[in-house]
């Protein structure tokens, strides 16, 4: 029974690795470089990210003329370092609707850089997440994050010392399939922990899933506290989302509208940032401009550790705080998915939590490269071929723990459908050929 187990898991471990691994290698890369932010945005910006202007910092109001003036644009977020002697970021929308970021001198308002919003680092994180294709790159992410649950799960199973087999070991020479059986299983036992947490965390990031999941732990109380406004998860009638402002806010808090304010007058940003200043909410922090005549301003923390996460939303009319969200007020099931993603960009624990993110990303290039060079050393007659079929009994039994895990995660499930499908065509077939 076990050798047909055995191989019943080896050959739906051998076709998700043929499904996931290019994409997870292209995932391993360019989030090895997300972990390393602040150094590729050092190199790449240098003395814009400085201050040199000596004296009083002008005040926020000057501040935001001063760059709408340089930039000719319109200001909608103000973002504060946590560090003196560090240059401000500013989100400028100019004339056409284009978005921008401008590094500026909170000292004398001089704008020393003017790029793309986001920059180098945002392109990374969305040729990460496959966003910059669109819709279907993100579906794509989602199903190899679920196929690659299935790859270490699966591998665990295959690498478990049985007989001869040990746990970690490295025998035989690079030309010879052992050598290259053991590194690949030992590689994987080492970082398959590492690859099946951050897919698991990585899915609440993805369009169908983590959106889905997203409003139910909004709409059910795991979440962020309710907010005075609209229902939540019903889109905002104006609020923080038309200024860029949901992306500054933790996961949890995402789903939820920005409450209603009444923008008569506004205080302006000097008042906002005495008002969030006076509740002990203190850099690095962003400063979300209303968007319109209802809308709150938005003070968020910037998050690095799950429990930095905290938002603030003041009536641009008369500075009344609406709602102080505090990462303390957090339902449970925000609380772990805020803490997973924390970890799965390497910040909750510093650098050993970096460091162990990327191991992850290189053990899994590793794996990557081993996995083809396996399949070429295991060559059947100079053929290449899949692992060896189960017996029928068996394989209905792996694929019915298939489908379990694609009932949770759909867009998985329905390739893992096509999957089965295919390889049951594919016996018919053979079993035809076989009669005729």
């Amino acid at each position: 029974m076990e050798g047909h187990l055995y191989r019943a898991v080896w050959r739906w471990h051998f076709y998700a690795g043929l499904i996931v691994l290019p994409v997870l290698a292209w995932l391993a890369v360019t989030g090895g470089l997300y972990l390393y932010k602040p150094e590729i945005e050092a190199a790449v910006y240098g003395d814009w990210l400085k201050a040199s202007a000596p004296g009083t910092p002008l005040l926020l109001g000057e501040l935001t003329r001063a760059i709408e003036h340089q930039s000719r644009g319109k200001v909608t977020q103000l973002t504060a370092p946590a560090e003196t002697g560090r240059s401000w970021q500013a989100t400028v929308q100019v004339p056409g609707g284009e978005r921008l970021t401008a590094f500026v001198d909170p000292g004398d308002g001089r704008m020393l850089g003017l790029i793309a919003q986001g920059g180098v680092m945002k392109t990374v994180r969305d040729l990460h997440s496959l966003i910059i294709t669109g819709p279907v790159g993100n579906a794509l992410v989602e199903i190899v994050a679920g196929w690659a649950m299935l790859l270490s799960l699966s591998g665990f199973y295959l690498w478990w010392p049985r007989g001869a087999n040990r746990a970690l070991a490295l025998r035989g020479r690079p030309g010879q399939r052992r050598f290259w059986r053991d590194f690949h299983a030992s590689t994987g036992a080492i970082a398959g922990l590492i690859l099946l947490f951050l897919a698991i965390t990585g899915m609440p990031w993805s369009g169908v899933w983590g959106k889905t999941v997203q409003g139910l732990v909004a709409a059910n109380g795991l979440g962020r506290p309710k907010s005075p406004g609209p229902a939540p998860w019903e889109a905002a009638k104006g609020g923080h989302d038309m200024h860029g402002g949901r992306e500054t806010l933790p996961w949890s808090r995402q789903a939820m509208p920005a409450p209603v304010g009444h923008h008569a007058s506004d205080i302006g940003p000097q008042r906002v940032a005495e008002i969030a200043a006076g509740m002990g909410l203190s850099p690095p922090l962003t400063m979300t401009f209303p968007a319109d005549a209802e809308a709150p301003w938005l003070v968020s923390r910037t998050i690095v550790r799950a429990g930095d996460a905290r938002a603030l939303y003041i009536d641009a009319a008369d500075g009344a705080v609406l709602q102080d969200a505090r990462f303390a007020a957090f339902g449970g099931g925000a609380k772990a998915i805020e803490w997973g993603i924390a970890v799965h960009q390497g910040q909750e624990y510093g650098e050993p939590n970096r460091l162990l993110m990327l191991a992850g990303c290189i053990g899994v290039l590793l794996l990557a490269i081993s996995a083809p060079v396996l399949w070429w050393k295991r060559r059947i007659g100079g053929r290449l071929a899949q692992p060896p079929r189960a017996d029928r009994r068996t394989a209905r039994g792996v694929a019915a723990l298939m489908l379990v895990v694609g009932a949770i995660f759909p867009l998985t499930g329905a390739t893992m459908v096509v999957a089965l499908t295919g390889e049951w065509l594919a016996g018919r077939m053979r079993s035809r050929l076989s009669i005729g």
